[in-house]
């Protein structure tokens, strides 16, 4: 492949077009992009835009992309983020119930969260998730007791 002189915008876009469309919601990417993340390093990889690209421009693209959802995603009003769990859950390989729950327990968004992000808002968007998940639980029991308590026809 013949070297060439890329943009971080022709690489953020790529990475747009071809990875992040593909998946159900701002939520699933934004834990997408996380899970490119190296918890050691803190340094993004992603193999496809390494190879296409090269590996900096491949980094700060992630990099970008993923500070750039988690902004998006700590302005949603609390209705909006709680559509975006629902979607992110019922879009799980898990069921959602189950899922939610370890979500619930761990809260393994914490360690999603962008390097060097603003602690008032990272806090605020912690927060807001705790409330969302708690939210969508609520609304599993409900359905699931009016399920349980109609009867069949």
């Amino acid at each position: 492949m013949e070297a060439q002189n890329f943009t971080l915008e022709q690489v953020h876009s790529d990475l747009s077009r071809r990875s992040l469309s593909n998946l159900p919601g701002n939520l699933a990417r934004f834990i997408y992009l996380a899970s490119t993340r190296d918890y050691n390093t803190g340094s993004y990889h992603h193999e496809g835009l390494a190879f296409r690209f090269r590996e900096d421009l491949a980094c700060a693209a992630l990099e970008l992309a993923h500070r750039e959802l988690f902004l998006q995603l700590a302005a949603l009003p609390l209705k909006d983020l709680v559509k975006e769990v629902e979607c992110y859950l019922q879009s799980a390989s898990q069921p959602p119930e189950e899922l939610l729950q370890l979500w619930q327990k761990l809260e393994p968004y914490r360690v999603a969260l962008p390097l060097d992000v603003n602690a008032a808002l990272a806090q605020l968007f912690v927060s807001n998730l705790r409330v969302s998940l708690a939210i969508v639980q609520h609304h599993f029991r409900k359905s699931t007791a009016s399920s349980a308590s109609s009867p069949l026809r």
